[in-house]
Formats: structure tokens, sequence, C-alpha cells
């Protein structure tokens, strides 16, 4: 089963991990947006095996905020928030 776990930690300051689960290999996309829907930074873009995996986002230089995190691997999609705070 694919699954899109929250964000560890969160709120967080300045970095925090992604962790999601594939049931089999797929071309995965994981992009961070900012609130108005901009991309901010494209964590992930290339074909993962099944299992466990983690992603980790440092956000240094970037403004305190709301930020979503979406992924998008075979036929699931799902977007999660995270919160910035320094």
């Amino acid at each position: 089963m694919y699954a899109l776990a929250s964000n560890y930690p969160n709120p967080f300051n300045p970095s925090t991990e992604i962790r999601f689960t594939l049931p089999e290999a797929s071309a995965v996309s994981l992009v961070v947006y900012d609130v108005m829907g901009r991309e901010v930074e494209r964590l992930l873009d290339k074909t993962l095996g099944a299992g466990y995996h983690e992603a980790r986002w440092d956000a240094t230089g970037l403004p305190s905020g709301v930020y979503l995190y979406r992924i998008e691997a075979g036929s699931f999609a799902q977007t999660r928030r995270m919160t910035l705070l320094k």
C-alpha cells in the first residue's frame, strides 16, 4: 500500500524528514510548495524500489510559514502540510 507519513519533526527548524512507503517499484515525484502553490524544491524525481523511503528537506534560508509537500507515485498522489518555525 502506498503511504505518505507526516513529516518529522513538525513544526521544524531548519530541516525535516519526509517518509513514505511504496508497495512496488514506481517513478516518484516529491515536491515542496509554498502556500501560493509555487514550487520551492523538488526533492525526488526518480524511480525507487518497493519499501520504506525517507527524504530530508533543509529549509535554511526560507521564511517561516506553512509549506506543502506532494508525492506522486504510480496512481497514488497525496499532499500534506508542514510548518517551518524560525
